[in-house]
């Protein structure tokens, strides 16, 4: 799975960097807008958790984050890195609100929260990859030749196009 790196580098992503390490300083986030990708690197089946480490879904009426551990399996692709595509007009806004959601801040944002019920959720890699194309286009791609290539399945983590 470490080749799933290279073949990224090539492709211009940069970072790598893990959650644990990002959760402690988000400073090295660009600011500028792109893609980003969560990968998980370990060959292993996950360990899931019932109830994961993410906030909940908006203050005024919050929305529990967490779904069912079959769910979660369903969802799995096993022996594949990727577990999330996203976007943002700005990495830095996006991740860093995405990184804070995951220690059990509320978010505003519902999309990717699969990953807080990953128990090694923290030992996930971070890349990304900046452009003056709009990043929603580019993860609207990326996520239909993930599909393709992996008979219609999203991301985990990815629950719509």
């Amino acid at each position: 799975m470490n080749d799933v790196i290279q073949i990224l580098k090539k492709d211009g992503f940069e970072g790598f960097i893990s959650v644990e390490n990002l959760m402690k300083s988000h400073k090295i986030i660009p600011t500028y807008s792109g893609v980003y990708l969560f990968l998980r690197l370990n060959n292993s089946e996950p360990e899931f958790l019932e109830q994961g480490t993410g906030g909940f879904f908006k203050r005024k009426t919050p929305k529990n984050p967490n779904v069912s551990v079959a769910e979660l399996r369903d969802n799995w692709i096993s022996n594949e890195a990727i577990v999330y595509i996203g976007k943002g007009k700005s990495l830095k806004t996006r991740l860093s609100s995405y990184l804070r959601f995951g220690e059990g801040e509320f978010a505003t944002h519902w999309g990717g929260r699969y990953i807080w019920q990953l128990k090694d959720s923290r030992e996930l890699i971070v890349c990304w990859k900046t452009m003056d194309e709009d990043p929603r286009v580019v993860e609207k791609k990326m996520i239909a030749k993930f599909k393709e290539e992996h008979g219609g399945r999203r991301p985990f983590a990815n629950l719509i196009d």
